[in-house]
């Protein structure tokens, strides 16, 4: 019995040692791959990039009293038009140097460029800088200047907003133009950075916000921006879906070299518009650089553009007051459309309309 117990007790030592044998060095392998880890005391904010060559071919934009104006101080009324969301139209297959060629050939002198959050964030902002990048380098090479958007609608102090695709939060917005700033520093191409789309609190229902708290969020940013670029110019918008300028009798942005956005659509207000608009925003173009960055209209079937059109009338308005003014939108599917197809880039009316004011001699 002792001599049977024995041969076991050999035997399952034996065993043991072979599975510590054959086992062990593997088992110490798996160990080893736990432990492998993410040196995230090595990380930081990504470096400073390389000098675009051609940042300084277009001559600087900066302000002087209530005008935009080149390096010899004469004033320049800008005409332009928005792109969609450089994602959309990179999904779509159109984001190439021929897209801005067609944008060129509208008599464009300024592209902005709408910045959705909700794409910046799903691209991730390395790959979306890339696309930038891209749109720097064509509009250069066609000698149009741009404007960076930060495009979300809604009020940014309570972070309540229009739609889904503009949500954002006060963190992102600033973390979004400190990287844009730093990016893009010293490129003379990007003549403005929007800081904030559309402000609204439509009626309430996305909360409350005073002037003095949104002119306090934009002079932070603006803060932050020169931190990493001094030269490209903020715009601020007014409130009721950057319409309103009223606030700037009494509370101006305290920040030089800085202009003011209105978007004077048609059903803003109703007819007659020209002295609502001098009472919204038309009276501060005495004092400050002003410059429409969204004008639009959309035609029911059988409606003509004439002479006393919402067209002819606003354009001939901001120019009379020595505003500049951007068409919106080079699509075929947002609105109001410039765009019947992207097949074709066949011109809807609004679109015809606005090439031909476009290149109207000033």
């Amino acid at each position: 019995m002792n001599m049977e117990n024995n041969r076991v007790t050999t035997s399952c030592r034996i065993l043991i040692l072979l599975f510590l044998f054959c086992y062990a060095p593997h088992t110490h392998a798996q160990d080893t791959t736990k432990t492998k880890y993410r040196a995230w005391w090595n990380e930081g904010y990504p470096q400073q990039p390389k000098k675009n060559p051609k940042a300084k071919l277009l001559p600087l934009i900066h302000v002087n009293k209530n005008r935009f104006v080149n390096a010899n101080n004469e004033p320049i009324l800008f005409r332009g038009l928005s792109i969609s969301d450089p994602d959309k139209i990179e999904h779509q297959g159109h984001w190439n140097k021929k897209h801005f060629e067609k944008v060129k050939e509208m008599g464009t002198m300024l592209v902005r460029i709408p910045v959705h959050p909700v794409a910046w964030r799903e691209r991730t902002p390395a790959k979306y800088l890339q696309l930038l990048d891209s749109a720097v380098e064509w509009c250069t090479d066609l000698g149009m200047y741009i404007i960076i958007d930060w495009h979300s609608i809604g009020n940014l102090k309570m972070e309540l907003f229009q739609d889904p695709m503009y949500n954002t939060t006060q963190k992102e917005t600033y973390e979004f133009w400190q990287t844009i700033a730093k990016h893009f520093s010293g490129n003379n191409t990007i003549a403005f950075y929007e800081l904030f789309n559309e402000p609204t609190t439509y009626r309430g229902q996305l909360g409350s916000i005073s002037w003095a708290e949104w002119k306090k969020i934009n002079e932070d940013i603006i803060h932050l921006v020169r931190a990493f670029h001094t030269e490209t110019i903020p715009l601020v918008a007014g409130f009721d879906w950057a319409y309103d300028l009223t606030p700037l009798r009494e509370e101006p942005i305290n920040a030089e070299n800085i202009g003011y956005v209105t978007h004077p659509y048609p059903f803003k207000r109703q007819e007659p518009w020209p002295p609502k608009w001098e009472e919204d925003f038309g009276f501060a173009a005495s004092t400050y650089p002003i410059i429409a960055t969204e004008i639009g209209f959309g035609l029911r079937s059988g409606d003509t553009i004439g002479p006393n059109h919402y067209g002819y009338q606003v354009t001939k308005y901001l120019e009379d007051r020595g505003i500049g003014w951007m068409a919106w939108v080079f699509d075929p599917e947002w609105g109001p459309p410039m765009l019947k197809s992207w097949d074709t880039y066949e011109l809807t009316p609004a679109g015809e309309f606005f090439k031909k004011a476009m290149q109207a001699t000033k």
